[in-house]
């Protein structure tokens, strides 16, 4: 069993690194991308033309998919805590790599960000695993989860037709919040394909279970529309603050995703559940601190550029007076 745990931490850790080096490389090429064409930020899709935006698309499928794997010989409580370490590696590589400096205000609140998570991770209820591709479709058609998709998708929608268009470019909870809540059903999607693939292995086939291509069917859309966003959400924020933020947001919805649809809930102690408000709360305040470190860039760059601006009006005024055949 600890041979087990050793294996899945040392995938967890290299999960970690390369998901967050891909934010790195992403960024980068969509920096290249948008030299030379629409921004994604604006819709552009360009990007796919760059080949360093390739680059850190293999990296964190290569991460992802060493994170599934590391679920398979570590319990939850080991793997999901250890994501945090992307959002450091991301903020490290950003300062060296892209110059976007991270404020101390912005360290507390990746720090904040960080503890709350590990903190709600850690008391969060352990799940029951389903058997079969059909017991997780019985758990995705129960009342309570397909209310809590329906308001997911009411969400979603919401920001996407609303929302995007009033404040995407100024509120980065608008593009990491359709990321995370479209992530959290991947979870829950990739999860029921992990269980059909690893009972195929086992001899127990469930390719002919249609609700096994539903699930897939599912995953793809979900992931198709968190890589368009995140991409939005890369091109125009900056990715100190994307990641913490995006990390914080996807592993409180694919927890709270899970305690509805496998009801994980039931059966806590105070204890557990005192810790996962405090969780909670250390966790909104950590992405408050940071959106406001965001405004505050913003405000500062606006500032610069209104001085700038200034400066050159009057030398420009300056420049005719001088040169007016009045002189």
């Amino acid at each position: 069993m600890e041979t087990d745990n050793g294996k899945g931490l040392i995938l967890a850790v290299a999960s970690s690194v390369f998901i967050g080096s891909s934010f790195i490389l992403k960024k980068k090429g969509l920096k290249r991308a948008g030299a030379n064409g629409i921004r994604a930020g604006y819709g552009g899709y360009t990007y796919l033309l760059e080949p360093l935006w390739w680059a850190g698309m293999v990296t964190m499928i290569v991460g992802e998919a060493a994170n599934f794997v590391a679920y398979i010989y570590a319990p939850a409580v080991l793997v999901t805590p250890l994501g945090a370490l992307s959002i450091i590696i991301s903020a490290v590589l950003a300062h060296f790599l892209l110059k976007e400096k991270l404020k101390k205000m912005g360290v507390l609140g990746c720090v904040s960000c960080i503890v709350g998570s590990v903190v709600i991770v850690i008391h969060a209820p352990k799940e029951q695993t389903p058997n079969s591709v059909e017991e997780i479709w019985n758990l995705a058609i129960q009342p309570a989860f397909l209310v809590y998709v329906a308001i997911t998708m009411s969400i979603v929608l919401a920001l996407i037709l609303h929302f995007e268009p009033l404040c995407g470019q100024t509120n980065i909870l608008v593009y990491i919040g359709i990321c995370s809540l479209m992530g959290a059903l991947t979870v829950m999607s990739i999860k029921a394909i992990g269980i059909a693939i690893k009972l195929t292995m086992e001899g127990v086939s469930q390719i002919g279970y249609p609700q096994t291509w539903l699930f897939v069917m599912v995953a793809a859309t979900c992931v198709v529309t968190q890589l368009i966003y995140l991409n939005k959400a890369l091109d125009t924020f900056n990715a100190a603050i994307v990641s913490p933020v995006y990390y914080v947001m996807f592993t409180t919805l694919t927890i709270v995703a899970s305690a509805i649809m496998f009801k994980d809930w039931s059966g806590q102690d105070a204890a557990s559940i005192a810790s996962e408000i405090c969780g909670f709360i250390t966790v909104l305040t950590g992405t408050m601190i940071l959106h406001g470190t965001r405004e505050e860039e913003q405000q500062a760059s606006s500032e610069s550029v209104r001085w700038y601006e200034s400066r050159k009006s009057m030398t420009e005024e300056h420049l005719i007076t001088l040169y007016s055949p009045e002189y």
